[in-house]
Protein backbone atom coordinates (compact mmCIF):
# COMPACT_ATOMS: atom_id res chain seq x y z
CA UNK A 1 0.00 0.00 0.00
CA UNK A 2 0.72 3.26 -1.28
CA UNK A 3 0.90 6.56 0.99
CA UNK A 4 -1.01 9.44 -1.20
CA UNK A 5 -1.70 13.07 -1.56
CA UNK A 6 -5.00 12.18 -0.20
CA UNK A 7 -4.12 10.48 3.21
CA UNK A 8 -1.60 13.37 4.18
CA UNK A 9 -3.94 16.06 3.56
CA UNK A 10 -7.64 14.96 3.32
CA UNK A 11 -7.31 12.25 5.74
CA UNK A 12 -5.90 15.34 8.37
CA UNK A 13 -8.22 17.52 7.11
CA UNK A 14 -11.43 15.18 8.19
CA UNK A 15 -9.60 13.93 11.67
CA UNK A 16 -9.23 17.57 12.81
CA UNK A 17 -12.73 18.95 11.48
CA UNK A 18 -14.37 16.09 13.47
CA UNK A 19 -12.68 16.50 16.20
CA UNK A 20 -12.86 20.51 16.40
CA UNK A 21 -16.60 20.05 15.59
CA UNK A 22 -16.79 18.03 18.79
CA UNK A 23 -14.47 20.96 20.81
CA UNK A 24 -16.76 23.57 19.60
CA UNK A 25 -20.03 21.97 20.57
CA UNK A 26 -18.41 20.52 24.06
CA UNK A 27 -17.34 24.19 24.63
CA UNK A 28 -20.58 26.02 23.39
CA UNK A 29 -22.33 23.56 26.16
CA UNK A 30 -19.53 24.30 28.77
CA UNK A 31 -20.26 28.13 28.19
CA UNK A 32 -24.17 27.71 28.70
CA UNK A 33 -23.89 26.55 32.06
CA UNK A 34 -21.64 28.86 33.30
CA UNK A 35 -23.14 32.05 32.05
CA UNK A 36 -20.56 32.77 29.04
CA UNK A 37 -22.02 34.67 26.25
CA UNK A 38 -20.69 33.29 23.09
CA UNK A 39 -20.19 36.07 21.25
CA UNK A 40 -17.96 36.80 23.79
CA UNK A 41 -15.78 33.58 22.81
CA UNK A 42 -15.76 34.76 18.91
CA UNK A 43 -14.19 37.93 19.59
CA UNK A 44 -11.53 36.74 22.33
CA UNK A 45 -7.87 36.80 21.21
CA UNK A 46 -4.92 35.01 23.30
CA UNK A 47 -2.58 38.16 23.04
CA UNK A 48 -3.74 41.67 21.26
CA UNK A 49 -2.05 41.07 18.13
CA UNK A 50 -3.27 38.00 17.38
CA UNK A 51 -6.35 37.68 15.42
CA UNK A 52 -10.00 36.40 17.53
CA UNK A 53 -11.42 32.88 17.35
CA UNK A 54 -13.74 33.91 14.66
CA UNK A 55 -10.39 34.15 12.83
CA UNK A 56 -8.78 30.84 14.04
CA UNK A 57 -12.25 29.02 12.94
CA UNK A 58 -12.34 30.37 9.81
CA UNK A 59 -9.14 29.67 9.00
CA UNK A 60 -9.44 25.80 9.85
CA UNK A 61 -12.04 25.74 6.71
CA UNK A 62 -10.03 28.50 4.43
CA UNK A 63 -7.06 25.58 4.62
CA UNK A 64 -8.62 22.87 4.01
CA UNK A 65 -11.76 23.13 1.91
CA UNK A 66 -10.57 26.32 0.69
CA UNK A 67 -7.05 24.80 0.14
CA UNK A 68 -8.17 21.83 -1.64
CA UNK A 69 -10.68 24.10 -4.01
CA UNK A 70 -7.84 25.66 -5.00
CA UNK A 71 -5.58 22.88 -5.57
CA UNK A 72 -8.46 22.49 -8.38
CA UNK A 73 -8.50 25.78 -9.33
CA UNK A 74 -4.83 27.24 -8.84
CA UNK A 75 -4.69 29.76 -6.93
CA UNK A 76 -5.17 30.39 -3.54
CA UNK A 77 -5.36 33.60 -1.81
CA UNK A 78 -6.46 34.86 1.79
CA UNK A 79 -9.50 35.06 2.94
CA UNK A 80 -11.11 37.98 1.63
CA UNK A 81 -13.04 40.37 4.03
CA UNK A 82 -13.68 40.03 8.06
CA UNK A 83 -16.27 37.06 8.41
CA UNK A 84 -19.50 38.52 10.36
CA UNK A 85 -20.48 34.78 11.68
CA UNK A 86 -21.43 34.17 15.42
CA UNK A 87 -20.44 30.98 17.71
CA UNK A 88 -23.32 28.83 15.65
CA UNK A 89 -22.46 29.92 12.30
CA UNK A 90 -18.54 29.27 13.27
CA UNK A 91 -20.02 25.56 13.90
CA UNK A 92 -21.77 25.24 10.83
CA UNK A 93 -19.06 26.51 8.85
CA UNK A 94 -16.60 23.76 10.43
CA UNK A 95 -19.55 20.60 9.72
CA UNK A 96 -19.93 22.25 5.71
CA UNK A 97 -16.50 21.66 5.02
CA UNK A 98 -15.87 18.17 6.67
CA UNK A 99 -18.99 17.22 4.66
CA UNK A 100 -17.82 18.69 1.54
CA UNK A 101 -14.08 17.09 2.39
CA UNK A 102 -15.79 13.66 2.67
CA UNK A 103 -16.85 14.26 -0.64
CA UNK A 104 -13.64 14.21 -2.46
CA UNK A 105 -12.05 10.54 -3.19
CA UNK A 106 -8.95 9.59 -3.00
CA UNK A 107 -8.38 9.06 -7.19
CA UNK A 108 -9.37 12.70 -7.29
CA UNK A 109 -7.37 14.46 -4.83
CA UNK A 110 -3.68 12.19 -5.83
CA UNK A 111 -4.78 13.41 -9.56
CA UNK A 112 -3.83 16.85 -8.26
CA UNK A 113 0.16 15.92 -8.07
CA UNK A 114 2.13 18.09 -10.08
CA UNK A 115 0.31 20.71 -10.48
CA UNK A 116 0.54 24.24 -10.35
CA UNK A 117 -1.29 26.73 -7.68
CA UNK A 118 -0.18 30.10 -7.42
CA UNK A 119 -0.52 32.10 -3.92
CA UNK A 120 -1.50 35.41 -4.49
CA UNK A 121 -1.54 38.14 -1.18
CA UNK A 122 -1.99 41.51 -2.27
CA UNK A 123 0.62 42.23 -5.42
CA UNK A 124 2.99 39.35 -4.26
CA UNK A 125 2.38 35.72 -6.46
CA UNK A 126 4.21 32.14 -4.64
CA UNK A 127 4.19 29.29 -7.51
CA UNK A 128 3.99 25.73 -5.95
CA UNK A 129 3.25 22.32 -6.94
CA UNK A 130 -0.11 21.18 -5.32
CA UNK A 131 1.74 18.87 -3.29
CA UNK A 132 4.40 22.08 -1.93
CA UNK A 133 1.77 24.01 -1.47
CA UNK A 134 -0.60 21.87 0.87
CA UNK A 135 2.35 20.23 2.26
CA UNK A 136 4.57 23.44 3.55
CA UNK A 137 1.81 26.03 3.51
CA UNK A 138 -1.58 24.76 4.07
CA UNK A 139 -1.48 22.01 6.70
CA UNK A 140 1.22 23.41 8.87
CA UNK A 141 -1.56 26.65 9.01
CA UNK A 142 -4.56 24.49 9.23
CA UNK A 143 -3.04 23.03 12.57
CA UNK A 144 -1.99 26.36 13.52
CA UNK A 145 -5.23 27.42 13.49
CA UNK A 146 -6.83 24.03 15.18
CA UNK A 147 -4.26 24.53 17.62
CA UNK A 148 -5.44 28.31 18.44
CA UNK A 149 -8.68 28.02 18.15
CA UNK A 150 -8.51 25.35 21.01
CA UNK A 151 -6.20 27.42 23.11
CA UNK A 152 -8.42 29.76 23.30
CA UNK A 153 -11.65 27.56 24.15
CA UNK A 154 -9.18 26.06 26.87
CA UNK A 155 -8.36 29.72 28.11
CA UNK A 156 -11.66 30.73 28.28
CA UNK A 157 -12.53 27.12 30.93
CA UNK A 158 -14.10 24.62 28.53
CA UNK A 159 -13.30 21.34 29.73
CA UNK A 160 -11.12 19.85 26.78
CA UNK A 161 -8.65 17.72 26.98
CA UNK A 162 -6.26 16.34 24.14
CA UNK A 163 -8.56 13.40 23.28
CA UNK A 164 -10.82 16.37 22.65
CA UNK A 165 -8.15 17.96 20.21
CA UNK A 166 -7.38 14.56 18.34
CA UNK A 167 -10.35 13.24 17.58
CA UNK A 168 -10.80 10.05 15.95
CA UNK A 169 -7.62 8.05 15.25
CA UNK A 170 -7.24 6.12 12.32
CA UNK A 171 -6.50 2.69 13.68
CA UNK A 172 -5.67 -0.76 12.22
CA UNK A 173 -8.58 -2.26 11.26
Amino acid sequence: MTFSLYDATVANYLQVLGAATGFLDKSLAHFKETGIDPAEIVETRLFPDMLPFRFQVVSLAHHSRGAMQAAKNGVFAPPSGKPDLDYAGLQALVKDAHSELSDLTPDAVNALLGRDITFKVGERSMLFTVEGFLMSFSLPNFFFHSTTAYDILRHKGAPLGKRDFIGRLNLKK
